[in-house]
């Protein structure tokens, strides 16, 4: 006779933080979820426009069990929009992963285990209210730069993105630089060179337009 002897696994209480940029710090999110009491926290430098691009969020995701805690600042570490963290939510709670948001307090889903139907409905209303807040958060934020350029644009101090291909530039995109100089002096059209190296139609007019003005010059 066989016995099998189940073996209790204990539940890990998983931090994650992000920001959006390497230049950006994570030591304030990080103290906040050592606090809370983590077993182990990830960090990530990484925009939130695409969960297939977070490596660390996905390492994560691995890693969670049935029973583990999800700890995070707040809603906008699971996506940038209203439905990428409805579905981001969602989906934990399917996997019997509880959630966490520090700076929500009533975002705790291991409140409502015991009171049937209440965690769902507490959950739906203020992820609908912070999701829509997430998303008017971004949108004012945009329409901020918007402004912003257009009035550096009218002060003469707009210089717009910084040139990616040019004379000066260094490995590939030299390389680059030099192949749409050299296919432009061939005469090939626009849309050839564009499929040839990617680079945006747009930038190869004006590297056009530029090289027949030095032309007439």
């Amino acid at each position: 006779m066989i016995t099998i002897h189940q073996k209790k696994v204990k539940m890990m209480i998983i931090g994650y933080a992000r920001v959006s940029s390497k230049t950006q710090n994570l030591d304030r999110q990080i103290k906040e979820l050592e606090q809370f009491g983590c077993d182990k926290i990830f960090q990530e430098k990484q925009s939130g426009k695409n969960f297939s691009s977070r490596s660390v969020y996905k390492e994560l995701r691995r890693k969670l069990r049935f029973g583990d805690v999800l700890v995070v600042h707040d809603l906008s570490r699971f996506g940038r929009n209203k439905q990428e963290i409805k579905d981001e939510w969602e989906a934990l709670i399917k996997e019997d992963i509880d959630i966490v948001v520090l700076n929500m307090p009533l975002l705790d889903t291991r409140k409502y285990r015991e009171l049937e139907g209440v965690g769902q409905l507490v959950s739906d209303i203020v992820l609908s209210l912070l999701s829509w807040m997430v998303d008017e958060e971004r949108e004012r934020i945009r329409t901020a730069q918007r402004e912003g350029i257009e009035i550096a644009k009218k002060q003469g101090k707009y210089t717009g993105r910084k040139r990616k291909y040019h004379a000066n530039a260094e490995g590939k995109d030299r390389l680059i630089y030099e192949t749409i100089v050299s296919e432009l002096n061939k005469t090939t059209s626009v849309m050839d060179i564009h499929r040839m190296t990617g680079v945006a139609r747009s930038t190869i007019y004006q590297m056009k337009k530029e090289l027949g003005e030095n032309r007439n010059e």
